[in-house]
């Protein structure tokens, strides 16, 4: 039972069944029962391992199989010390580890924790000592787990020694030298690799999309004999990080036309495109050839509609789509707080923020950020106070710049000049030009000379020479009629080659419509 219904049980019923065990005499049950049942708990915790080691403990005698199941346990789970912690139990017991074993402790070295290259090289030490280099699984482990740790070095050694060219290793060496930025090494392996497979194909496009070349991503693109679903969405992605929603609705078009279904990856990316360009109308028409898919309904793709509706100024349609979404995570909540925000309603934004937190969902930075720009448009300068406390406080999330931005804002556009300037006084961070900026600005608002004058005089000390700074301060010795201060300003705008821009409207003319192939 254990086994047919494991991937389906939930943990709930996996402990009924585990206090089963446990009941019975675990020991009388063989070991071919706990293995499913340990393997279920891996599967079923959601990346936590508590109750699997719970349960592992309790083993009797775990033999090799059980100990492997707990290190890539451990791994999957982004859990390295467990994995490690695991593998030492294995010598304790001395119990001889196989080649299962070393590629999961491999993948474990590539967590990006500190200590994991050094991990690597010790691990690397007993493949060598024990024999396990001549395993290829292995062999490809060590490359990988070198290259990702940007030991491109001994990566390279190990695959000159092996002889032969395995499309894993090969392309694990390509992807480190992209990782560093080394573009051309990696398409000079690339070139030279003779079994190219679709894996090596979409790490090099999807390097040179990564890094901004999108002309020789398109280039190896129509060379490539072969694309799939990855292919065609590291295209599209390239281009939409990059804002040219146009080129990225090209492929699109090319994409449905060459018979392949876009799936959620792609929607999400043209959405987020979409959002960020405000395109209403293209942001719409991707929207409805989802739907012609019949997709399954997904948070990912209900949180990117709601962002690009709610970023377009659509706040009713986001509104709907939220108001349908099954599941909403702490994204669902951020994305209508803030289009509330930007687009006049304020007060609604702080009463959704407030909705959210007694639904039990955990607010993080960019909530904050959200409500506390809602704050400052509707001028609720208690409420944001509170807010920031609440961060800070109960929430224990340190304030960064674009948090302490907003307060400023908020109280300069309340005329509360000495309250902003103690925030920005007693900032945990050092305040950026930005922060200055808004003070700046709201002293020119407010015509408080002197305050203005040291908001400019930090601007400056952070060489920011903006001519906009120096038409503020003048602005603002204008406004009390202090014309030597003005004049003074303006020398030094002359001083420094600077001078003020007479503004300008740029209206775009053309209107865009796309139909459905």
């Amino acid at each position: 039972m254990i086994r047919k219904g494991s991937t389906r049980l939930s943990p709930r019923a996996l402990k009924q069944i585990h206090g089963n065990l446990v009941v019975s005499g675990i020991d009388s049950h063989g070991l071919q029962p706990l293995r499913d049942l340990l393997l279920s708990c891996i599967a079923s915790f959601r990346g936590s391992m508590d109750y699997a080691r719970r349960l592992f403990d309790g083993i009797p005698s775990p033999d090799l199989f059980m100990h492997n199941a707990m290190v890539r346990g451990y791994t999957h789970a982004s859990a390295p010390r467990g994995a490690f912690d695991m593998y030492r139990r294995m010598e304790a017991v001395r119990l001889r580890p196989d080649g299962f074993t070393f590629c999961y402790l491999l993948r474990a070295c590539c967590s990006g924790l500190p200590g994991s290259p050094r991990a690597g090289y010790q691990v690397h030490a007993v493949v060598v000592k024990l024999g396990f280099l001549v395993d290829v699984f292995v062999r490809n482990a060590l490359i990988n787990m070198h290259a990702k740790c940007g030991d491109l070095g001994i990566a390279g050694v190990l695959l000159d020694e092996a002889g032969e060219q395995d499309v894993v290793a090969w392309s694990a060496v390509m992807a480190g030298h992209a990782a560093r930025g080394d573009l051309d090494m990696a398409r000079h392996m690339f070139d030279k690799c003779r079994f190219k497979d679709m894996v090596c194909w979409n790490m090099m496009l999807g390097a040179y999309a990564k890094h901004g070349e999108m002309e020789k991503a398109r280039e190896l693109f129509d060379r490539a004999p072969e694309k799939d679903v990855v292919s065609w969405n590291t295209i599209i992605t390239g281009y939409t990080a990059q804002g040219s929603l146009e080129q990225a609705l090209e492929v699109f078009d090319e994409m449905r036309g060459s018979g392949w279904r876009p799936d959620e990856a792609t929607v999400v990316s043209l959405l987020s495109c979409c959002g960020n360009n405000g395109s209403l109308e293209v942001g719409r028409m991707i929207h409805s050839l989802h739907l012609e898919d019949r997709p399954p309904e997904t948070i990912v793709t209900g949180n990117a509609l709601v962002s690009m509706y709610a970023k377009c100024g659509d706040v009713k349609t986001a509104m709907e789509v939220f108001n349908r979404m099954k599941e909403r995570d702490v994204w669902t909540w951020n994305s209508i707080i803030g289009g509330l925000a930007l687009h006049g309603q304020a007060e609604k934004s702080v009463q959704f923020f407030d909705k959210m937190l007694r639904e039990r969902i955990y607010p993080n930075e960019i909530s904050f950020l959200c409500v506390l720009g809602a704050c400052s448009h509707a001028g609720l300068v208690e409420d944001g106070q509170r807010y920031f406390s609440v961060m800070k406080d109960s929430y224990k999330i340190e304030p960064n710049v674009r948090h302490y931005s907003c307060i400023v804002d908020m109280l300069g556009r309340a005329g509360l000049l000495d309250e902003a300037f103690a925030i920005v006084s007693n900032m945990r961070c050092e305040p950026s030009t930005v922060v200055w900026r808004t003070l700046l600005g709201a002293c020119k608002i407010h015509g408080n000379v002197a305050l203005g004058k040291l908001a400019q005089e930090r601007i400056l000390s952070m060489n920011g020479d903006a001519d906009g700074d120096y038409v503020l301060l003048s602005g603002i010795y204008a406004s009390h009629s202090e014309w030597l201060g003005v004049e003074t300003v303006r020398r030094s705008m002359d001083k420094r080659g600077l001078r003020k821009v007479a503004g300008c409207a740029q209206v775009d003319r053309k209107t865009a419509s796309r139909s459905s192939p």
